[in-house]
């Protein structure tokens, strides 16, 4: 199974702006990054970086994982550069060499996780997330093509219906949380990656109850 994991480098996590600077918001984003990416190492496969540009994270030693992963280069939107994979002649998705997306954003996931996802059998498995979104993907046959535009979770049940093929649907917390807002930040604090966790309580938050909702707050 080749396993590949979108990563956009050139401005990531623009819209948690509001609680972190432009480093931080850098930061996080290898921290999330490595964190997936050293859980599908602990399933027993290799990751392959979809990334925008060259990958620079900081240069501290929890980003090793990084260090020795496969990259490709791909500046192209998101649908495009992964149709790209998908259409690739040379060995196109099947149920012996199937396609895996992992966004690079899951920083919930564990390997227990990941595996059940990708171990999921269809022609087409989807690990959808919160508002819609498309999280993890599993593509088994050639026909198959992304659109991660809008609601990508009913586009692609839509693409697989129309082209006749099977779909399965994997419900996981883990899998269906991506941090994007800053209200998803408390998420990765309580269950998120070493790497991630370190970042956010490096960075000063810390929890908070009000009127019985747990949020974080920055020192």
């Amino acid at each position: 199974m080749r396993v590949f994991v979108p990563f956009d480098g050139r401005e990531p996590k623009s819209r948690l702006e509001p609680v972190l600077e432009a480093d931080e918001r850098r930061r996080l984003a290898y921290a999330m990054l490595a964190d997936v990416c050293a859980v599908v190492k602990e399933t027993g496969r290799e990751p392959t970086v979809l990334a925008t540009d060259d990958l620079t994270p900081p240069g501290d030693e929890a980003f090793d994982v990084l260090e020795d992963v496969s990259l490709e280069r791909d500046d192209r939107s998101l649908s495009v550069a992964v149709n790209d994979v998908l259409a690739d002649g040379r060995q196109p998705p099947s149920p012996e060499h199937p396609v895996a997306i992992v966004m690079a954003d899951l920083a919930l996931v564990r390997p227990d996780t990941l595996e059940r996802c990708l171990s999921t059998a269809g022609d087409v498995v989807i690990a959808p997330g919160r508002g819609g979104g498309t999280n993890a993907l599993v593509v088994r046959h050639g026909a198959f093509r992304t659109d991660y535009h809008g609601t990508s979770f009913l586009d692609h049940r839509a693409i697989a219906a129309d082209r006749g093929l099977s779909l399965e649907c994997v419900d996981s917390f883990r899998l269906a949380t991506d941090i994007d807002e800053p209200d998803d930040l408390v998420e990765a604090w309580l269950h998120g990656g070493p790497r991630t966790r370190t970042m956010l309580e490096e960075a000063g938050f810390q929890l908070q109850t009000t009127r019985g909702r747990v949020t974080l707050e920055r020192r």
